[in-house]
């Protein structure tokens, strides 16, 4: 296969709804870094008035996240990261950083991947579980339930044989209160 022009790590919805076409989908792993609801959403899954939650990378050295990779063809870099930056850059609280993956496979790639910046009024790190399932029971935004999220999530990771006890815990939780 010809280098790629691109990787792109995906850990929430990039895995279950990427938006763009890709040469290759290979489970992969990022040191450092935790897949965690750290990020108000008042666009995509909840409102200014009512924020959401919604996944992101938040820097945890001690931890690993496990996700999908996946390579775009060079000939289509530019236009995707022009998507991802349309979508992922939408309220300036992701910053877009290239950082080395581990491939399932073995290889070692750098891929762009949008990390939370601990600094913009969106940031929410450290909420308690709890709290974290009362606001996504109840939020919606522009792209739907954040129910809906969770949930698309949590089956992915399970059909790709990612454990992440934390979001199971949460829909098994928010279920509870939705319902």
């Amino acid at each position: 296969m010809q280098d790629p022009g691109l990787w792109v790590f995906g850990y929430g919805s990039l895995m279950w709804n990427p938006g763009f076409a890709f040469e290759e989908r290979v489970l992969a792993t990022l040191p450092g870094y935790a897949r965690t609801f750290c990020m108000r959403s008042i666009h995509h899954r909840g409102t200014s008035a009512e924020p959401g939650l919604v996944l992101a990378l938040d820097v945890h050295p001690e931890t690993e996240c496990h996700g999908l990779a996946f390579s775009v063809h060079r000939d289509r870099a530019e236009p995707t990261l022009e998507y991802l930056r349309e979508r992922e850059l939408i309220s300036s609280a992701y910053l877009e950083k290239v950082l080395q993956i581990a491939l399932q496979d073995g290889r070692q790639v750098a891929a762009v991947a949008y990390v939370v910046d601990p600094d913009h009024v969106q940031y929410c790190g450290g909420l308690p579980l709890d709290e974290q399932a009362g606001i996504i029971a109840t939020a919606v935004g522009g792209r739907g339930p954040n129910t809906e999220y969770l949930y698309n999530t949590v089956s992915h990771l399970d059909e790709l044989g990612i454990e992440d006890a934390e979001l199971s815990w949460l829909a098994g939780k928010v279920r509870q209160i939705a319902d």
